[in-house]
């Protein structure tokens, strides 16, 4: 899922909502274990990038019934997190814990994966609706709406070249609109079949996170139920599975956040974050280190900001309701 705007918008750089609370939560650190080991936050970490100032909140309660599912990080200290529930779309300062909504939920509506440009075009996957949406959050004004004729779960979404990359868990298929909302017509909604080696479950969800490989010239798209990470020529969709050192799988993988050659693998249900060393093409994946937290309650996806990895807590394991509560959680990077 993501990242600043630097990591997320050139394909050669490292990579990847309510009120989030004013009051400050516990800071945090992380002990970093040798590869293959598991990492577990503790209550001792300060300021994204300078230990021992004044931390920044890392527990932020969000509105009850939300159902928190993408973020987004840009260069500023902000974060956008969209809504399972109705599409909603809420930025929040890092350093404050103040947040307001940007974008207004809908009956029927859905917001999955988020990446934010430099220009300040939010892109979302409209999930079950299908849709694509892009939003200014200059002005808080769609300047975009895409909707694809493959029925479909819009996932994830990556910023790859001059256009966004969007998985459909459903199909196999991704979807690509131009950045910068300035094309239209045959240069807007495009349709890249995946084949070569991808693997498409018989149903529910498939293909599900997507970043870009580190030198810069493929994406990278995980297969939840598979646990598998395939690498994927985004002219042609061939894609090539791609070999796990250390690790058996990642099955139950959702949001990627790619920081160098290093590939944050989500790992919902597991409440894990799995930590691989990629080569420059993206062929294999050394296992490294495992994040994990006793806050995390079914993170599905991340974003980057300094020295930390922000994640919301989509609670699948607990049953849905408009009382149900929601936070998102930060831990360090190393």
């Amino acid at each position: 899922m993501s990242q600043t705007p630097s990591d997320s918008s050139r394909p050669s750089s490292p990579s990847r909502r309510a009120l989030l609370g004013g009051a400050a939560a516990a800071t945090l650190a992380l002990a970093t274990t040798a590869a293959g080991g598991t990492a577990t936050a503790d209550s001792r970490h300060g300021r994204p990038g300078r230990p021992g100032r004044p931390s920044w909140p890392t527990d932020f309660p969000l509105p009850n019934g939300f159902r928190p599912e993408g973020i987004a990080i840009g260069g500023g200290p902000y974060a956008y997190m969209g809504s399972l529930a109705d599409g909603s779309v809420r930025r929040a300062d890092l350093r404050t814990g103040e947040s307001r909504t940007v974008l207004a939920g809908a009956t029927g509506g859905a917001a999955n994966g988020l990446k934010l440009d430099r220009d300040g075009l939010l892109y979302v996957s409209g999930g079950v609706s299908g849709s694509i949406k892009v939003l200014d959050t200059r002005t808080n004004r769609l300047t975009a709406t895409y909707q694809p004729t493959t029925a479909g779960f819009v996932n994830d979404v990556i910023l790859y070249g001059d256009r966004a990359w969007f998985t459909n868990s459903h199909a196999p298929v991704l979807y690509t609109v131009p950045r910068g909302g300035k094309r239209r017509g045959k240069d807007g909604l495009r349709s890249v079949p995946l084949g070569g080696e991808w693997e498409q479950a018989p149903t529910g969800i498939s293909a599900n996170g997507i970043e870009t490989t580190p030198d810069g010239r493929a994406l990278i798209i995980v297969n939840s139920p598979l646990g598998k990470l395939f690498r994927v020529d985004p002219t042609t969709g061939h894609a090539t599975n791609i070999t796990l050192k250390g690790a058996p799988n990642v099955v139950n993988g959702d949001g990627l956040v790619r920081v160098g050659d290093l590939l944050y693998v989500v790992q919902n249900r597991l409440n894990l974050v799995t930590v691989f060393e990629l080569d420059a093409r993206a062929r294999t994946a050394t296992l490294r280190r495992s994040i994990t937290d006793p806050r995390f309650d079914v993170p599905t996806t991340a974003a980057r900001f300094g020295n930390r990895l922000y994640l919301v807590n989509a609670r699948f394991s607990t049953p849905p309701t408009p009382e149900t509560t929601y936070n998102a959680v930060a831990v360090p990077l190393h």
